[in-house]
């Protein structure tokens, strides 16, 4: 990889980036490089510059000692078709990687993976990565890059939900889960996966983002924890289920999109 590849963070160039003409305090960014971890990150990315897809997710997994476990293996359908993993996203990122990178070494890498913008920064992952389009926008060119994708043989994994579970009712779930991995799978004919990834983020996390939701505030501050909350998953092993897949044209006209989307939903965390 060449040395414009390298990735390197620097929290206080992307503050100044993003916030030209405010004086931010010291004390401020020395706290928000501490809890995006941005030694332990640069120190690893530093190590592992010639890595990418598949190799640098496990180098990953090494460096953080985590481990997988499969539940359901068996349900896995044969190399040969296209198919949508639908999961739960407990944790707003690993359970991301971590779901990717064995589906992509069941089917030889032919794996794409929805992702927030974080992730899609990451120059070794970028072949794997998908952009969420948060905006809902409908470009030319957009449109054009999902046709590609579904139409292409790559297995897709879909977090229906759009962020990561939250505590409703003292229960982590997934908020709403959105239709589009319905409608696209019938458009495109594709079976459906269901997932079930095993994992939680700390209590510090929810009760973050149920205060900033009481306070009316937008905009998610819970998120900028994320990479704190990764680093508190080191030396664990996750658990991820498998269920049956589910043929494209269960999805009739007897629910609506979203209403199977509910029911799929639903299938997952039966699962637990």
């Amino acid at each position: 990889m060449s040395s414009t590849n390298v990735i390197r963070i620097d929290v206080a160039k992307v503050i100044q980036s993003r916030a030209p003409k405010v004086k931010v305090p010291k004390f401020i960014i020395n706290y928000l490089r501490r809890i995006v971890h941005e030694n332990e990150f640069n120190d690893f990315f530093r190590l592992n510059t010639d890595l990418k897809n598949l190799d640098f997710i496990e180098s990953a997994f090494k460096y953080l000692q985590i481990s997988l476990r499969i539940e359901g293996e068996e349900n896995l359908p044969p190399k040969s078709g296209r198919y949508i993993f639908a999961s739960n996203h407990p944790l707003g990122g690993l359970d991301g990687v971590a779901t990717g990178y064995l589906i992509g070494k069941r089917y030889e890498g032919k794996v794409r993976f929805f992702s927030n913008d974080l992730l899609t920064n990451l120059y070794p992952m970028k072949d794997m990565l998908v952009p969420v389009n948060k905006f809902g926008t409908q470009s030319k060119a957009h449109a054009s890059r999902m046709r590609e994708l579904y139409e292409s043989d790559n297995h897709l994994v879909t977090y229906p939900a759009g962020m990561c579970s939250r505590k409703q009712n003292g229960k982590i779930c997934d908020l709403e889960w959105k239709k589009n991995f319905i409608s696209k799978a019938v458009e495109y004919q594709r079976d459906i996966v269901p997932v079930y990834f095993e994992g939680r983020n700390s209590g510090f996390f929810y009760k973050l983002a149920n205060l900033r939701k009481l306070l009316g505030i937008k905009f998610n501050i819970e998120m900028m924890y994320l990479a704190d909350e990764m680093f508190k998953q080191k030396g664990k092993t996750f658990t991820i289920k498998f269920g049956k897949p589910i043929s494209w044209q269960t999805f009739d006209k007897s629910k609506s999109q979203v209403q199977w989307a509910q029911w799929v939903k639903d299938l997952v965390y039966k699962m637990a």
